[in-house]
C-alpha cells in the first residue's frame, strides 16, 4: 500500500493538497471512529482500568530519551540551529500514521489499547516540549497559544479514544447502526495511512537522503536506543506480553510527520526535518520486521 501511494504520487494522481486532505480524513474522521468502535466492542471496564497505569512506561522512556538527546547533540556536534529539532525527533515517534497500521498488521485489534496508551504519552510530549524546542530553533515571532497546544494534545483520535472509554465505563451501548457506521468509516484508517506514507515519501523525495552525523544520531535514537530502553523498562514488568511487544515496536517508529509542519510554522529548518522523516520512514521498513522477530522470540 505504501508503494501504491508512492507510485500514484509519482505519476501525478496525488499531490500536496491531496495528502493534506488524506491526513485530515484519517486523523479527524476515520481514526476517531476506529477508536470508538474498537474500544466499545472489544474491551470491558476491568480491562481498561488495568491498562491505564501502563502510561508510566512510555512517559519514563521518552523522558530518558530527551535527557540523552542533550548528550548526543554535543557528542555529534549538531548545528546549534538544529538543536530543538534534533532533540524532538530523537525523542518522539510516529505513533499513528506508521505505528497504528504496523501494530495492527503485526498483532491485530488486541494491540489497539496499548497503541493508544503510547500515543497519549507521545502526543503530549511532542505538542508541549517538542514544539517548545522547535520554536527555539526558528526566528519566527509566531506563537502557539496554550489553547492551540491544548487542542493539539486532545486531538480527534485521542477524543475518540476517550469517548469510547467513557461509554465502556458507564456501560452505555451505542445503537447498532452507529456502531456499523463507525466500523465502516474506521476501516479506512489503515489503507489511507499507508497511502499517506507513500505520498509523503514521494513528495519529499528519497533522493534527498544524504548520510550525516545528524541522521546517524536520530536513527540511532529512533531505532536502537528507544526500543532498547523500552525493552529494559518493560521486560520484568507484570504486564501482558502483547503490551511489551507493542511498546517496543511503537518506540522504534520513525520521526513524527508533524515535525516539518511545526518547523515551517516557526521558521526553523523544515527541509532538515522533512529529510529526517523520509529517512527514518524508509529505514523503518527494514527495522520493524527485524525488531518484530526479536521481540516475539523474547517475550
Amino acid at each position: 500500500m505504501i508503494l501504491i501511494g508512492y507510485a500514484l504520487t509519482q505519476i501525478g494522481w496525488f499531490d500536496e493538497r491531496y495528502s493534506r486532505v488524506t491526513s485530515k480524513l484519517v486523523t479527524q474522521i476515520a481514526l476517531p471512529c476506529y477508536m470508538i468502535n474498537t474500544i466499545t466492542s472489544k474491551f470491558s471496564r476491568n480491562e481498561l482500568f488495568q491498562i491505564f497505569p501502563d502510561l508510566k512506561f512510555p512517559i519514563l522512556s521518552m523522558t530518558i530519551l530527551f535527557i540523552a538527546s542533550y548528550g548526543f547533540q554535543y557528542l555529534l556536534r549538531i548545528n546549534p540551529e538544529h538543536y530543538g529539532l534534533f532533540k524532538s525527533m530523537f525523542s518522539n515517534s510516529n505513533t499513528v500514521f506508521v505505528g497504528l497500521p504496523v501494530n495492527m498488521a503485526l498483532f491485530g485489534k488486541a494491540s489497539i489499547p496499548y497503541v493508544l496508551i503510547y500515543y497519549m504519552a507521545n502526543t503530549t510530549f511532542f505538542w508541549t516540549l517538542g514544539v517548545y524546542l522547535i520554536r527555539r530553533d526558528g526566528d519566527s515571532k509566531e506563537r502557539m497559544s496554550l489553547l492551540a497546544i491544548f487542542k493539539k494534545i486532545f486531538s480527534p483520535p485521542l477524543l475518540g479514544f476517550m469517548f469510547g472509554v467513557v461509554l465502556v465505563l458507564l456501560n452505555i451501548k451505542l445503537p447498532n447502526f452507529i456502531l456499523t457506521d463507525t466500523k465502516y468509516i474506521g476501516s479506512l484508517t489503515i489503507p489511507l495511512s499507508m497511502f499517506f506514507i507513500g505520498m509523503k515519501l514521494a513528495q519529499v523525495g528519497i533522493r534527498n537522503i544524504h548520510f550525516s552525523r545528524d541522521m546517524f544520531g536520530i536513527c540511532f535514537g529512533r531505532f536502537i536506543l528507544a526500543p532498547l530502553l523500552t525493552f529494559v523498562l518493560v521486560y520484568a514488568a507484570h504486564v501482558p506480553d502483547i503490551m511489551k511487544e507493542v511498546f517496543v515496536i511503537q518506540s522504534a517508529m520513525p520521526v513524527m510527520t508533524n515535525a516539518p509542519v511545526v518547523a515551517k510554522l516557526y521558521n526553523a529548518d523544515s527541509d532538515y526535518a522533512a529529510v529526517m522523516v523520509t529517512t527514518t520512514t524508509v529505514l523503518s521498513l527494514i527495522v520493524v520486521p527485524i525488531l518484530m522477530n526479536l521481540v516475539t522470540r523474547i517475550f
